[in-house]
């Protein structure tokens, strides 16, 4: 419990100055947070490490934050599961969308997990508040590229993936 706690604090603090890209401009932290809560709570995955990964998933990706900072706080274990869901931010954003397809049937347990629940909360965000710029066109393009990532993880864990298709039911329509 300690570690998860730390994780929370860790990753409030590293993106404290962020906002989510929806209409009210929500705490980023809300994010890694309701993955967290997906895992623990909604599909009582109790790991520590893969809790705190959740938490931190997004740390490198998104902020300063360094492989090694996380290493010496939270363990190779943590940094191995985020360093596996972390998109390589000098790509172009098409390359790395599809390389997030490519990979996901190789990632690890722990690292399906995350990225299920990542898929998750991105899709219930998106159908109650999506980012206030994006066009219909650009919301329907997401669930797709998300299921086709969520393709890859299947077989992983069916009750997130039961939980990922209950999100994609809300995808709207032309």
């Amino acid at each position: 419990m300690k570690k998860v706690i730390h994780a929370a604090m860790f990753a409030a603090q590293k993106h404290k100055d962020q906002r989510r890209k929806d209409e009210s401009a929500s705490p980023y932290i809300n994010h890694p947070l309701a993955l967290a809560h997906i895992l623990a709570n909604e599909c009582q995955i109790l790991d520590e490490d893969v809790l705190s990964a959740a938490l931190l998933h997004d740390t490198i990706e998104d902020t300063q934050t360094t492989e090694v900072e996380i290493l010496e706080q939270f363990g190779a274990r943590v940094l191995g599961i985020v360093k596996e869901v972390t998109d390589d931010k000098s790509l172009p954003k098409p390359v790395r969308k599809r390389l997030q397809i490519e990979h996901a049937a190789h990632l690890s347990y722990e690292a399906k997990l995350i990225k299920l629940a990542d898929k998750i909360c991105n899709l219930r965000d998106m159908a109650i508040n999506p980012p206030a710029d994006w066009s219909l066109s650009r919301r329907i393009e997401y669930y797709d590229w998300a299921k086709d990532v969520v393709e890859g993880l299947r077989g992983a864990h069916p009750p997130l993936e039961d939980l990922f298709d209950q999100a994609y039911k809300a995808r709207p329509h032309n």
